[in-house]
């Protein structure tokens, strides 16, 4: 029951308005969101690639309300692109981007979020990297694969994301899971209707698995997004059925959480890739971490307490 209401909050400014002036909720948002500034995230991005690991960058913004802070969530990304190419960080680090924060929403939304995330994925292969196109809700689904298909004819690095927990993905996997793409498989982390998306742990577990076993018998490139042990004690078993070499898939998991077993796997020669959210708009994406299970909410308590 926890779970649809703090999916349910992370889209109420009133509560966001809460949440951000309760004193104790900086303090925990500050480990699992690598600052707000660019320069911090940059800093954490070369942090973990001394440790062996890669990333991937999501400036903070969705659900917009006006073309202009379009416009400005565009110019950040921009602006990362910029300072991964300076620093030399391409191959290291790549970007996420969410289409809400590029207008997909808004009117005209799927032909301004594809005018306004084109110059970055353009500025992305200029540094020497690439951008994977984060899922939302399920209405948003067929306007993010059109938009990865048309960045695909220049841009076949890009990548996108999948939820298990959709009805639909199993096929979505089929039509993604050929030679030159890149899929994140996640379970999701949004409120769904029943009529579109599994409700039960179990089930979206049990899609996950099917969609990992077409993605990995596939000619693509996986990206697993997952900390559970079970599925990724299960990734390594197909990996090894259908021949994959240690980089021939990766792992990725979310920065702050599990951060022996990230290292864990590295030192076993796996590919593992943090997701480094950064930015001032944190919130939406603190309460769908804690809604994906809501035990999380025990988890950032604790890790409230351990900090002192």
């Amino acid at each position: 029951m926890l779970g649809p209401v703090l999916l349910a909050a992370a889209r109420s400014d009133a509560i966001r308005r809460i949440v951000s002036a309760t004193p104790v909720t900086r303090p925990v948002v500050d480990r699992f969101v690598a600052g707000e500034r660019l320069n911090e995230s940059m800093s954490n991005v070369r942090s973990l690639s001394q440790r062996g690991m890669e990333v991937t960058l999501d400036f903070l913004g969705e659900d917009i309300t006006d073309p202009a802070e379009a416009l400005r969530n565009r110019d950040a990304y921009l602006a990362l692109a910029a300072a991964l190419k300076d620093e030399g960080l391409g191959e290291r680090a790549e970007m996420s981007v969410k289409l809400s924060a590029f207008g997909q929403a808004l009117s005209g939304g799927h032909d301004l979020a594809l005018a306004n995330v084109t110059p970055v994925v353009e500025a992305a292969a200029e540094a020497g990297t690439t951008v994977t196109l984060d899922m939302e809700d399920h209405t948003t689904v067929d306007s993010t694969l059109a938009i990865l298909s048309e960045l695909r004819k220049r841009f076949p690095q890009t990548g996108a994301v999948v939820q298990s927990y959709l009805f639909r993905t199993e096929d979505d996997c089929h039509m993604l899971a050929g030679e030159g793409s890149r899929v994140r498989l996640v379970k999701g982390a949004y409120k769904e209707p029943a009529s579109v998306a599994f409700q039960d742990k179990r089930e979206v577990d049990r899609a996950y698995v099917r969609c990992l076993k077409i993605l990995m018998a596939g000619k693509g490139y996986p990206m697993i997004g997952s900390h559970d042990p079970r599925l990724i004690a299960i990734t390594q078993e197909l990996a090894r059925k259908y021949g994959r070499k240690l980089d021939e898939y990766e792992f990725q998991m979310l920065y702050g959480i599990r951060e022996a077993e990230q290292q864990r796997l590295v030192a076993e020669g796996h590919r593992m890739r943090i997701y480094v959210p950064y930015g001032t708009d944190w919130y939406g994406y603190f309460m769908r971490r804690l809604a994906e299970r809501p035990a999380n909410l025990t988890f950032f308590l604790r890790s409230l307490v351990s900090r002192g």
